[in-house]
């Protein structure tokens, strides 16, 4: 028989668990984007994100290309989860986007992306980091959402799709 204490890691995990509404709002989704590369790309999401968040776009650019230089962050099946970490901002901040037309992204299985998660954390956060990108990851690896994402008509619709649990 099992004992409640050994319930009790298992149920703070999952109640300890980040949504994605907790890092994304309905006004940080955008569809029909439509940059030329991911240079270009990695431009608008540090632009877009800039002015939310109170950091300068050259800042986030840097950061976002320095972390490409590590290798992508393109997951595969149309799918790219640029990500960096930030000193100044307290919580993680996620915007959505999905592109007119692909771009080659440099994705690990070779296939260009358009489904884009910019995900912005803190620092000092690498608990909440890996939770972030884990809640992310798990919802685009579906194919049923990943499908619905494209056929989507407007930025509501799409956040809904995303957040719905």
């Amino acid at each position: 028989m099992r004992s409640r204490l050994n319930l009790v890691p298992f149920a703070l995990r999952v109640s300890n668990a980040m949504n994605i509404q907790d890092f994304l709002s309905p006004n940080d989704v955008t569809i029909d984007l439509a940059p030329l590369n991911k240079q270009k790309l990695l431009l608008q999401l540090a632009n877009k994100a800039g002015s939310p968040l109170r950091l300068p776009p050259d800042n986030i650019f840097t950061e976002l290309s320095k972390r490409e230089e590590l290798g992508s962050t393109g997951v595969g099946d149309g799918v790219a989860i640029p990500h960096a970490r930030f000193i100044q901002i307290t919580k993680p901040f996620g915007m959505l986007l999905r592109l007119r037309q692909p771009i080659e992204f440099g994705a690990l299985d070779g296939k260009p992306i358009d489904i884009v998660f910019l995900l912005l954390l803190p620092e000092s956060a690498k608990g909440e980091q890996l939770s972030a990108l884990t809640c992310v990851a798990r919802k685009l690896r579906k194919p049923s959402v990943t499908a619905a994402l494209r056929k989507a008509t407007d930025a509501a619709e799409t956040f809904r799709l995303l957040a719905t649990e």
